[in-house]
């Protein structure tokens, strides 16, 4: 009874881990279209973000 019990507790913490990881990844990417639908609206071709260090305006990266 006790394997069978902690087999099933692994495989609910596996996909529990597998479902936050997939939320994670949906909102990044939610994140991402919403920015580009807004850029396309607006006519831009990027969005300007403050570089902390030195004040100056940069264009944000993909990755962020």
């Amino acid at each position: 009874m006790m394997p069978q019990l902690l087999l099933l507790a692994a495989v609910g913490a596996v996909a529990w881990l597998g479902y936050r990881r997939f939320i994670a990844e949906a909102e990044r990417v939610s994140s991402r279209v919403r920015d580009a639908e807004k850029e396309s609206r607006t006519g831009a071709q990027g969005t300007l973000i403050e570089d902390p260090e030195t004040g100056e305006y940069r264009l944000r990266k993909p990755d962020e």
